[in-house]
């Protein structure tokens, strides 16, 4: 969606133009369904006002904000609210082997933005665009939960439930710049399309990898699926290192373990 205009009118027509819509109504969508309705993108293109001299421009004071304002407020709590799923649902991976209190989807994103956040310096990668990525690339589960292989959805099934209702979550927001924003941080990643990608790709079955450690350790477990499944598959030199150190790390438990 361009916005070409940050002005109060331009606020005022982006909010008409958008029906207020409430976040919970999404919450109690199930995916997939029979003859989904196609993703709406709306559009809206605002042109600045013509200077009116006989107009006087008072500032508005605390207690009285202007519509716009308010309804961008109003917006940004309704798309904060709906994401507060993100942290209550679990992620299903470690509810299928038994994990009582598993990490939420929230969990698994935080701690990847912090490995963006502590990676080394990389020639020709922007750290601070992988923790965008990493923050928003599994933000479409608050609308769809998580979608793991035991599910048996196609892969592109998968990624058009996401796309839709990933398009409904920025609806939600009010559109405008942050809103294309975030689809394209989420395109970027669900395409694999720049380095920064790659390396967020790679931090996601990282953080994986890790977690399941964690959890072999603290129940006793042995969750061998989540290392044959991401084994061979890391694309940076920065993934494969710190895989590398957890399994070796693993491996040195598993001996522990059995002497």
């Amino acid at each position: 969606m361009a916005v070409n205009s940050p002005t109060s009118r331009c606020a005022a027509q982006l909010s008409r133009s958008l029906a207020p819509r409430s976040p919970l109504s999404f919450l109690n969508r199930t995916f997939p369904r029979p003859d989904p309705p196609t993703p709406r993108l709306v559009s809206v293109r605002c042109h600045a006002p013509s200077p009116d001299p006989s107009r006087s421009h008072r500032p508005v004071g605390l207690g009285q904000p202007e519509a716009p304002i308010a309804s961008s407020t109003s917006s940004a709590i309704d798309f904060l609210t709906l994401c507060h799923s993100l942290k209550t649902t679990k992620r299903k991976g470690w509810v299928n082997h038994g994990i009582i209190k598993g990490e939420s989807i929230a969990d698994h994103m935080y701690r990847m933005a912090l490995m963006s956040l502590i990676a080394g310096d990389i020639p020709g990668l922007n750290r601070e665009r992988c923790i965008k990525i990493a923050i928003v690339h599994d933000i479409a589960e608050a609308i769809v939960g998580d979608i793991t292989p035991s599910d048996n959805v196609p892969k592109k099934e998968k990624s058009r439930m996401e796309a839709a209702a990933l398009n409904e979550m920025c609806i939600v927001l009010g559109g405008g710049m942050r809103a294309e924003e975030i689809k394209e941080l989420w395109e970027e990643y669900e395409n694999n399309s720049s380095v920064e990608a790659n390396l967020v790709k790679d931090f996601d079955k990282v953080e994986m990898i890790l977690q399941a450690l964690e959890y072999e350790m603290e129940h006793g477990k042995v969750l061998d699926e989540f290392f044959i499944s991401t084994a061979g598959k890391f694309q940076t030199d920065l993934g494969k290192s710190w895989a590398a150190e957890i399994i070796s790390r693993r491996n040195t438990q598993l001996g522990k373990s059995q002497n």
